[in-house]
């Protein structure tokens, strides 16, 4: 008789050595829990992985990663219909997690794995960029998405999350704003803006909270805009202040579009995608994910 796998795990391939997962993983199966797991080499691996998954009729596929690969295996869920898509559970195993880290999974692995296997599965919204693209958690613009982009991989493994920010204050010298348009439903703005940020999640760039009013299942993106009127002295406010900012502007919406005189460049939970024109629509419960019941990210 062929057994029913219950879950199918995906590792990015840096995180296959982790010991705590891998003893994890031999203690649900110990415990009765058919687990597959896959790990991760190059790009479009993960959306082949969750083909699979959906072949073996499995209940929840998980993501072992950060943000990235997170968005990854729930950009290839949303293509398959509700039918026969799992739900989606969540190891955090990248540099910042901040995706986790705002849904409170949590980072021991033991905990984490029993929560991404057995936890009740939640509706979730997830956001689409172009009608092709999608995040999970947020689209960045402007100064942030350089420095996300080009922190440099030895210095994210040696500091995590605070790399960015580090890497930022030395990256002073390109600072510069974007000139765009941006409207929604009973909402418009013109003019430079020094970051941009579409929260489905709250958090990006290593902890840094960006939308601190965003929720994963009220049908909504928020937007979070820091003009450029004071170039360095607003962004510094942003850093290093909890004080209000009169730079900084939000909205919370169903959609909205984008458009710019020059390309512009987004970080899609770590994929960029650069063009002088965005549409982003919210689509509401989306996805199941498997959550813990204290979910700060939930309305």
């Amino acid at each position: 008789m062929k057994v029913q796998t219950q879950a199918l795990l995906i590792i990015n391939g840096k995180g296959a050595s982790n010991e705590a997962l891998r003893e994890a993983v031999y203690n649900l199966r110990a415990e009765g829990v058919e687990l597959a797991v896959r790990v991760t080499w190059e790009h479009g691996d993960a959306a082949r992985y969750v083909i699979e998954a959906i072949e073996l009729g499995v209940e929840t596929v998980i993501a072992g990663g950060g943000d990235g690969t997170i968005n990854e295996v729930a950009s290839a869920l949303i293509t398959h219909s509700t039918d026969s898509r799992p739900a989606l559970g969540i190891i955090p195993l990248g540099t910042a997690n901040d995706f986790a880290t705002s849904c409170s999974i949590p980072i021991e692995m033991d905990q984490a794995l029993k929560l991404a296997v057995q936890g009740r599965a939640t509706d979730i919204d997830l956001a689409r960029v172009n009608n092709e693209h999608y995040f999970i958690n947020m689209a960045t613009g402007g100064f942030g998405t350089r420095i996300t982009t080009e922190t440099p991989e030895k210095l994210k493994s040696a500091l995590g999350g605070v790399s960015y920010f580090i890497h930022g204050l030395l990256r002073m010298d390109t600072l510069k704003a974007d000139r765009c348009e941006i409207t929604g439903p009973d909402f418009t703005w013109q003019g430079d803006a020094l970051v941009i940020g579409i929260g489905n999640g709250r958090q990006a760039g290593g902890g840094q909270v960006i939308c601190p009013d965003a929720l994963i299942n009220d049908g909504l993106i928020q937007l979070r805009l820091l003009t450029a009127e004071e170039l360095l002295p607003s962004f510094l406010r942003s850093l290093l202040s909890d004080e209000e900012n009169k730079n900084i502007l939000s909205a919370s919406l169903p959609w909205l579009e984008i458009n710019a005189p020059h390309d512009m460049t987004f970080n899609l939970d770590g994929e960029p995608l650069t063009g002088k024109h965005f549409r982003i629509d919210i689509l509401p419960n989306a996805l199941q994910c498997r959550l813990p019941p204290h979910c700060a990210l939930l309305g």
